[in-house]
């Protein structure tokens, strides 16, 4: 970064700038805090009175849940299985806080499933703990495959990979089966639909049977985006046909065109600056305005809706959502991209010099 910057003579000011702070340190410029690397490139606002949190009180660590969830991952890190059994008996028919809490609670199981199996040695017939190890599989299987590419890939890892989503399926069926009302071993279908190449027909009676339950569920959704994108087994259309469709039938689902868009940047960079994601807005902004910022998933939208204002220059609307949000910068497109917090502080900075006065 700070060698491309020195290459511009417009910015070598400002590079050279950061690399004297950072020897005034004592440390790397790669590792100075995130709110200094931009004031020295970017410069700075008078944060207070646009009504936003300071930059060095900006942060990507906050907690997912409620105090409720936060104490349900303290125990189970201690092997502890009781606060998340409670925690999931609560969520019973708020399916969207469920799918979270289960996705939360998986993920720590795929890491280790200690007070998992003491919940399974407890209580082996709770609908809650088949629910959780279901989905704890699917991360299970990603964490056998990694996150590099194919060719970086190796044929053990894609072995265990297919063989734990296959457990991770038969274990979601038979949960659906015993638990007929509940949207979330579906949703589980839906997230490991990609992993097993569902063709287009296997999807479609797996997404039925989801929204059958919770039309309008939101985790479902954003997995469902996902195997309608080109990278997986639909096409840029399809994606965008299915992102549309959602967001007319809610407003609570108005920011998967937005994150359709991305999707799409590779192929076409004007993306954001289309008619659907000006129209998705449209939608999304004033049901934004009758909610807060309090779930990871509101945080989700207004991202969204931040960086595709940014991108039609409707930059004093920008910093409003920037407003809602304080000192949260956990959530996307933000968590999308290397450096979350730096790509979260410039862009508020660049929309409220944009945007004039406050």
């Amino acid at each position: 970064m700070v060698v491309k910057l020195l290459l511009n003579p417009f910015k070598t000011a400002r590079a050279v700038s950061l690399l004297r702070e950072a020897s005034r340190r004592g440390v790397d410029v790669d590792d100075l805090p995130s709110h200094v690397v931009v004031d020295k490139l970017f410069g700075r606002v008078d944060y207070a009175q646009w009504g936003l949190a300071a930059p060095e009180d900006v942060t990507t660590d906050v907690p997912v849940g409620g105090p409720e969830l936060t104490r349900a991952r303290a125990a189970a890190a201690e092997g502890r299985w009781e606060p998340a059994a409670e925690l999931l008996a609560s969520t019973w028919q708020d399916w969207d806080l469920r799918a979270e809490v289960v996705d939360e609670l998986a993920t720590l199981a795929a890491h280790d499933d200690t007070w998992l199996q003491r919940w399974s040695q407890a209580q082996p017939d709770s609908r809650d703990l088949a629910v959780v190890h279901a989905h704890a599989l699917v991360h299970v299987a990603w964490q056998a495959r990694g996150t590099a590419g194919a060719d970086q890939t190796s044929r053990q890892q894609f072995q265990d990979f297919h063989r734990l989503l296959l457990q991770a399926q038969a274990a979601a069926r038979a949960t659906a089966a015993a638990v007929p009302e509940d949207p979330t071993p579906w949703v589980t279908l839906v997230m490991l639909a990609r992993g097993l190449s569902y063709d287009h027909e296997q999807f479609g009676q797996v997404w039925d049977e989801l929204v059958a339950r919770a039309p309008l569920h939101r985790m479902g959704h954003g997995q469902a985006l996902q195997y309608w994108c080109k990278k997986w087994h639909g096409s840029h259309e399809l994606m965008c046909d299915f992102a549309t469709r959602a967001a007319a039938a809610s407003p609570s689902l108005a920011a998967l065109p937005l994150r359709a868009a991305y999707e799409m940047m590779r192929d076409k960079p004007d993306a954001f600056r289309s008619p659907m994601t000006r129209e998705a807005l449209d939608t999304l902004l004033p049901w934004l305005a009758s909610v807060g910022a309090d779930t990871l998933w509101l945080r989700n939208d207004r991202g969204w809706a931040i960086y595709t204002l940014a991108e039609h220059k409707r930059h004093a609307e920008a910093v409003d959502q920037f407003r809602v949000l304080g000192a949260r910068a956990d959530g996307a497109p933000w968590s999308l991209f290397p450096k979350p917090l730096e790509l979260f502080l410039q862009l508020r900075l660049e929309s409220c010099k944009a945007a004039g006065k406050p």
